[in-house]
C-alpha cells in the first residue's frame, strides 16, 4: 500500500478578536477565513504582555453540545463550574471539559512572571452526545508524557499516540490527536494520522515546512492539511513548535448560537429556553 504525506491544503492567518469580557485573541477556527473544520469548531490562540488584554476573563457562561479544551504555555487560568469543579490550571496543563447537555462556568486568566499564554480549542460532539452528562478532565502537566529524540526534539502527547506512548486524555468520541511538537534547527517529523481524519498545525515558535516543503511558514500560522497517511513537518534555521490536532469528522449538520452548538435551529432555541427557565443545568 502506497503511503501518502499529508499536503498543505490551506494557510490560515490567525485574525484579532476580542471575547469574554474583553481578552484579546488571535483565531483561526470559527473566522472569516475558516468557519468550520469538522469536528473543530474554533481554535484560538491567546497571549499577551499587557495584563489588560487578558485580565477581564471569561465571567460564568453556559455551553452545550461541544467539548472545550484549554491548553496552557505560560500563567494560569483559575475555573469553576456548575459541576462543583474549581480549580487553577498553569504551564503546561490541560483542561478537557465535556459540556455536553449543559455546563456553566467561568475562565479567569491571571500572569505568572509577568507571562500569560495558551490555546483553546473547541470539539464537536455527534448527535447521539449533544445532550451527555457533562465532565471534566483536569491534566496536569507533570502526567502529560514527552517523547524526547536524541536530535533534541521534543513531543508532549496530550492526546492520542506517538510510537508506543499514549496521551491521558482518553474515551473522546472524537478520536482526537493533540500533539506540541518542539524541533530544533533543521530537525525533521513525521507522524501517522488516520486517513480520512481532518488535521491542522498551528505554528506558534520559529518556522519550518509541511509536506512536500515547497512553502516556508513563519509564526504565528495554522497549516490544514490535506488528507493522507502520514504528516511531515521540517524545521527551519531557528527551530519549529506547533500544535499537531487531528480528529474524526462528524458529517452532521451544525447549527450554532455563541457558547451552544446542535445540529437543528430548534434545538439552539431549546438551549435558550433552558436558559430562561433556570432549567439549563440538570443535575
Amino acid at each position: 500500500m502506497t503511503t501518502t504525506i499529508r499536503q498543505i491544503a490551506r494557510i490560515i492567518e490567525p485574525q484579532p478578536v476580542v471575547e469574554g469580557a474583553g481578552v484579546r485573541l488571535k483565531r483561526s477556527i470559527a473566522g472569516s477565513a475558516l468557519d468550520y473544520l469538522d469536528p473543530f469548531l474554533l481554535f484560538d490562540h491567546f497571549g499577551s504582555d499587557n495584563p489588560r488584554d487578558y485580565l477581564p476573563g471569561f465571567p460564568m457562561h453556559p455551553h452545550r453540545g461541544i467539548e472545550t479544551v484549554t491548553y496552557m504555555l505560560a500563567g494560569a487560568v483559575t475555573h469553576r463550574d456548575s459541576l462543583g469543579n474549581a480549580g487553577t490550571i498553569g504551564a503546561g496543563d490541560v483542561q478537557w471539559m465535556t459540556a455536553g447537555r449543559g455546563i456553566m462556568h467561568e475562565e479567569m486568566p491571571e500572569p505568572v512572571d509577568g507571562r500569560m499564554g495558551g490555546f483553546q480549542l473547541w470539539v464537536n460532539l455527534p448527535a447521539r452526545l449533544k445532550m451527555t452528562k457533562p465532565r471534566y478532565q483536569e491534566i496536569l502537566s507533570d502526567a502529560i508524557p514527552e517523547v524526547r529524540r536524541a536530535d533534541g526534539a521534543v513531543v508532549r502527547v496530550i492526546a492520542g499516540s506517538v510510537g508506543d506512548v499514549c496521551g491521558p486524555v482518553t474515551d473522546i468520541f472524537a478520536e482526537p490527536e493533540y500533539l506540541d511538537v518542539t524541533l530544533p534547527a533543521d530537525a525533521s517529523f513525521e507522524q501517522p494520522v488516520p486517513r480520512g481524519h481532518n488535521a491542522f498545525a498551528y505554528v506558534f515558535e520559529g518556522g519550518g515546512t509541511f509536506g512536500d516543503g515547497t512553502a516556508a511558514l513563519g509564526s504565528p500560522k495554522m497549516v490544514v492539511l490535506g488528507d493522507g497517511d502520514i504528516v511531515r513537518a521540517q524545521a527551519g534555521a531557528n527551530g519549529l513548535r506547533f500544535l499537531l490536532v487531528s480528529g474524526a469528522p462528524l458529517g452532521e449538520p451544525i447549527a450554532r448560537y455563541g457558547p451552544f452548538v446542535m445540529n437543528t435551529r430548534e434545538e439552539i432555541l431549546q438551549a435558550l429556553a433552558d436558559l430562561r427557565d433556570g432549567t439549563f443545568v440538570r443535575r
